[in-house]
């Protein structure tokens, strides 16, 4: 198993960016696919973004579509979410997962990071 640790979330205005970053602990890194999850309020969690193992194949929810940009270091243990052009409806508690199968929503978890978008 691994243990995930989010930052990078933040308070910013509409249409900047912002870049999540996300640690996994353990020796089995490179076999997990990892992605992100979030949760707006009074909403359900959402599938985002997620990378494959080797880091060359990406899916993205149509929501984020063209704004997001996952990736993924295997050396450093490390994947990301680039988010631009961010909106108000980007608000959420974003979550890192790894190993969900077809982005289902299960496998391990992150803590999560907040990240608000004004207008």
């Amino acid at each position: 198993q691994v243990q995930l640790v989010e930052s990078g979330g933040g308070l910013v205005q509409a249409g900047e960016s912002l870049r999540l970053s996300c640690i996994a602990s353990g020796r089995t890194f490179r076999t997990y696919a990892m992605g992100w999850f979030r949760r707006a309020p009074g909403k359900e969690r959402e599938f985002v973004s997620q990378i494959n193992k080797s880091g060359g194949f990406t899916y993205y929810a149509d929501s984020v579509k063209g704004r997001f940009t996952i990736s993924r270091d295997n050396a450093k243990n490390t994947v990301y979410l680039q988010m631009n052009s961010l909106k108000p409806e980007d608000t959420a508690v974003y979550y890192c997962n790894a190993d969900s199968p077809n982005r289902e929503g299960g496998g391990y978890w992150g803590q999560g990071t907040q990240v608000t978008v004004s207008s």
